[in-house]
């Protein structure tokens, strides 16, 4: 495998350019946006404590619920009948698995059921005038058994289909209002939770050294007691606990652990709060409420029988959640990292009201009295301080310049279907010449001539008769009447068909500053000796060098950046110009080649 061919390019250092704008407003919206994004960078350090790791709980709930209730009315077999019956926690709690538990609040009886064969009870479904109207083994999940295929009399007004079942069948009936342990309003539940943090190796429980045994928890007299009434828990809901009672629900008891564990602010405490987690909206015709079914068996006169029991109650399920948080330098180094990049929003916002407000839209030069078109002229000068437009290198890329036009085209050659001089192209903003640049251009360019057609020499013969011509002499696409007609093939002379103005007017070459800035041979030779200070040439190959250098000053004079420059075309009347001013003394001229 091949070696690193430079380790310079291996140890190095890169940083961005930054363009520095003194400017009131901006230098305003910035420390403004910088304040905002510190404040709120601060405020979530302190209130989120971002600086500590955090870690989830681990916890164990186990709940007792304590209470008396007596029942002196119940409904056995579908008929209210007076009743003597005390209830206490054994009777109306039943365990779940996980962190809940079930209490009953109401109930419906169907007693001495035993195995049989009976109706059933009258329901849409049931109800049969014949034997054709039932089907022997038929079994459907709703009914109460499986059908014998008899239909017999359930009373005298109702006939149903027998079924092998349990009998007498549970007769459909609505719970009993008001609810038969609507007294279990006052039971109390107590809650012990142990907790865990097993990263920060700290362990606690919601249960206080010196807890009063007596204590009933309220959320501002005494928030950390684990006792709870129940109608109390329906209330903070928001629910009211005898209407809950007749049809059952389920509610939501949840514990918060947000625990500080660092030694300068240690707290740890529980926050308790009550959530309704069933459909308290829904309509009876989707089955609202809690519910279910168990029996108790047992036998009499040698068969067994049961008491099949509808219960309807109020499922609470313990939520436990939260977090433990320590100081972690780690976390902080990382909070703080992430956030670095909020304060580029003032950049990304500054810069988009520069984009936005430099557009082309804005005319500060036709509107001088619009005070809107102030800030435009402003954000147009910082743009193009700010952001370099660079088009992709092609060979048949070329740039043209007029002198009476205040930006320059960019013309594709294979789009090109007659001379530069007629070319449309695209307009491209003249980019501000920076002086300081003049002492750093190259003084490899080749003539500024294009290129031959395929098939053609390389080099093309000079034009003879070099002197200015007369109006009636130039051709036909020349507007300064300077030009020379081109001797190129018919496919290719497009290409050097180009004068230095769009209109007609005076020439570019007449100009003073063109004598100062491109034919001026002692500039040309400070341009080459500030490069090469020794440099010590012949005369022929000094005026090549010459030559060269004043396309190269005619170029970013005209173009301004190198990587357009490079792609400029010089029109005829400047480049017969230069050569008449630097000749060659024998041999052809070089054509036009692409840098890339």
């Amino acid at each position: 495998m091949p070696g690193c061919s430079c380790w310079d390019d291996v140890f190095q250092y890169e940083t961005n350019k930054i363009t520095r704008i003194q400017s009131v407003n901006y230098g305003t919206v910035k420390w403004v946006l910088h304040a905002i994004v510190f404040s709120y960078v601060g405020f979530a350090l302190v209130s989120d404590k971002m600086y500590q790791r955090k870690e989830p709980v681990i916890s164990s709930v186990h709940a007792k619920v304590k209470g008396v209730a007596e029942v002196t009315e119940e409904v056995v077999g579908g008929e209210k009948r007076p009743a003597q019956r005390v209830f206490d926690t054994a009777d109306y709690t039943f365990s779940l698995q996980g962190n809940s538990f079930f209490m009953m609040t109401n109930y419906l009886i169907t007693e001495g059921q035993e195995q049989g064969r009976c109706p059933q009870f009258p329901t849409r479904r049931t109800l049969c005038l014949s034997d054709q109207d039932c089907k022997k083994g038929w079994l459907n999940p709703q009914n109460q058994g499986i059908q014998t295929g008899k239909c017999v009399e359930y009373n005298t007004t109702a006939k149903t289909c027998e079924v092998s079942a349990w009998c007498p069948t549970e007769v459909v009936e609505e719970a009993p209002r008001p609810a038969l342990l609507g007294s279990a309003e006052n039971f109390t539940v107590l809650i012990k939770n142990n907790v865990d943090f097993p990263g920060h190796n700290y362990t606690t429980r919601n249960i206080l050294p010196g807890l009063n045994a007596s204590c009933i928890f309220h959320k501002t007299q005494d928030p950390q007691c684990p006792i709870f009434r129940l109608g109390d828990i329906f209330r903070d809901a928001g629910d009211n606990f005898s209407e809950v009672a007749v049809k059952g629900g389920i509610m939501g008891i949840e514990i918060n652990w947000d625990c500080n564990l660092d030694r300068w602010f240690h707290r740890c405490r529980p926050k308790y709060s009550f959530r309704r987690l069933d459909d308290k909206t829904a309509r009876e015709s989707l089955y609202p409420g809690y519910n279910f079914r168990y029996a108790k068996y047992y036998r009499e006169n040698n068969v067994e029988k049961r008491t099949l029991m509808k219960v309807f109650g109020i499922r609470f399920d313990i939520l436990v959640f939260g977090t433990g948080g320590k100081f972690n330098i780690i976390s902080l180094i990382v909070y703080m990292g992430s956030t670095l990049s909020y304060f580029g929003l003032a950049t990304v916002f500054i810069d988009l009201l520069i984009n936005t407000y430099s557009s082309a839209i804005c005319r500060s030069h036709v509107y001088p009295w619009c005070p809107c078109c102030k800030p435009c002229a402003a954000n147009e000068y910082y743009y193009h301080k700010k952001c370099e437009v660079v088009v992709e290198p092609k060979r048949t890329l070329k740039y043209v310049s007029f002198v009476d036009e205040p930006h320059i085209r960019m013309v594709d050659q294979q789009l090109l279907g007659k001379s530069l001089q007629d070319a449309k192209g695209q307009k491209v903003p003249r980019a501000p010449m920076d002086f300081t640049r003049l002492s750093k251009l190259p003084l490899s360019l080749p003539d500024a001539t294009p290129a031959p057609a395929p098939g053609q020499p390389q080099e093309m013969q000079p034009l003879r008769g070099m002197g200015t011509p007369k109006a009636g002499d130039s051709p036909d696409w020349c507007q300064c009447g300077r030009c020379l007609p081109s001797q190129l093939p018919e496919d290719s002379k497009c290409l050097e068909e180009l004068c230095c103005r769009r209109t007609p007017g005076p020439c570019i070459t007449t100009s003073e500053l063109f004598g100062d800035l491109v034919l001026s041979r002692s500039a040309l030779r400070q341009l080459l000796l500030y490069q090469e200070p020794l440099l010590a040439l012949d005369e022929e190959a000094t005026n090549s060098r010459l030559r060269r250098c004043a396309y190269r000053c005619y170029a970013a004079w005209r173009f301004g950046p190198q990587d357009v420059a490079d792609f400029g075309i010089l029109p005829s009347c400047c480049r017969w110009r230069i050569r008449r001013e630097f000749p060659r003394s024998h041999g052809p001229y070089g054509g036009f080649r692409c840098p890339y």
